[in-house]
């Protein structure tokens, strides 16, 4: 397999810690200083909070470091049950699943709504891991332009005059994670209803950040068949969940073999996402403290030259556009000691080539000011 220089991917090794203050994330590259963190998906520091490692080590001696088994054999435990109820009760739906990884979590979603006689309507910037489940599924495809109602809309219309009763399903998210963009959620479920389609949301990014005290762009729309989403991101711990109504929750308990043939989340990451839900709970301004954060840094950035970063939340894709230029600009910042990661195709269109910058909850002005300095003008504004 060949692939060019410039899109080469390679593995490096990080040791996250905090500064000397605790307040703000640093990453220690095994080969060289330490830089601070706008990379990754911590977007709440939760994965170094004392509460979230208490409850996960309380856990481990309780129940060990895996389940053991898959959670219809033996692997059930009763903190999988409270973080599941618990759950459930925050984002107002009726049952919710847990699952050991996103991509997992994804493919069962996909494959409980979709087989062969289904047409599947996607945002054209869906994560993979979805439009595997598609593939998966054996169900048509067809992809909207990113965000845009109008063509959903159109592409509804041709569906339902082609095939009356087909069943329809429509994937979208709320916090799309290489755009930073977030689509007008109560009217896609409209449409969604209006054309008897499914719609499956994946809220990985959303929750814990945006809507009503973190609580994703989903909450309290009830057109929406499925959410998705993860524990990895701001919840700080690990593994994934579906949350979906009765109907469909028994569909996904009885024929989902995504959830049937894995071995249970382990315990010990049930108790932290437990214990970062609870956090999210007694702290309901979080999220929005880090989107007006959020909206100061694009303008920061925009009056630098730069063009605005999409969107509201604390993914801001700066452009640039060439793959080289892109990681020229990566390692740029690197040596002044910010780290933010090259995303180049095919994870992103042709041409679009961008640094994915991430801002975290207690990330102060002066990493600001560090980003700032280190990017200059905005003279590869694309």
């Amino acid at each position: 397999m060949t692939v060019p220089p410039t899109r080469r991917r390679r593995l490096r090794t990080w040791e996250p810690s905090l500064d000397g203050q605790g307040l703000h994330p640093v990453i220690d590259s095994v080969t060289g200083p330490a830089l601070v963190d706008l990379a990754s998906n911590d977007y709440l520091g939760l994965s170094h909070h004392p509460a979230l490692i208490a409850a996960a080590e309380e856990e481990l001696r309780r129940s060990g470091v895996g389940a053991g088994g898959s959670r219809l054999v033996t692997g059930s435990r009763p903190v999988h049950d409270r973080l599941e109820s618990a759950l459930a009760s925050w984002l107002q739906r009726d049952r919710v699943f847990l699952f050991p990884s996103g991509f997992q979590a994804n493919l069962a979603a996909v494959l409980t709504l979709a087989n062969r006689h289904t047409t599947v309507l996607a945002d054209r910037m869906i994560h993979h891991s979805l439009l595997v489940g598609v593939q998966a599924s054996g169900a048509r495809l067809k992809r909207f332009a990113h965000n845009d109602l109008s063509a959903l809309h159109h592409l509804l219309l041709r569906c339902r005059s082609q095939r009356p009763d087909a069943p329809l399903v429509v994937i979208s998210e709320s916090l799309f994670s290489m755009e930073g963009t977030s689509p007008d959620v109560p009217a896609l479920a409209a449409l969604c209803r209006n054309f008897s389609a499914s719609l499956l949301l994946d809220e990985a990014h959303a929750l814990g950040v945006l809507g009503l005290e973190g609580r994703g762009l989903g909450l309290g729309v009830e057109d929406i068949t499925m959410i998705s989403g993860t524990f990895g991101k701001a919840f700080g711990s690990g593994g994934a969940f579906i949350a979906c109504g009765r109907e469909q929750a028994d569909v996904l308990l009885q024929t989902s073999g995504a959830f049937r043939y894995t071995t249970a989340l382990a315990p010990p990451l049930a108790a932290a996402a437990l214990e970062g839900l609870n956090l999210l709970k007694a702290n309901p301004c979080w999220g929005a403290d880090l989107v007006k954060r959020s909206s100061r840094w694009r303008d920061r950035l925009e009056a630098q030259g730069w063009s605005r970063p999409a969107g509201l939340g604390p993914i801001l894709p700066l452009l640039v556009g060439g793959d080289q230029p892109t990681l020229d600009l990566q390692q740029r910042l690197e040596a002044a000691g910010v780290l933010t990661v090259a995303i180049r195709p095919p994870t992103v269109p042709e041409g679009t080539a961008r640094l994915r910058l991430v801002l975290h909850h207690r990330q102060s002005d002066g990493d600001l000011q560090a980003l700032e300095k280190a990017l200059g003008h905005g003279e590869l504004r694309p």
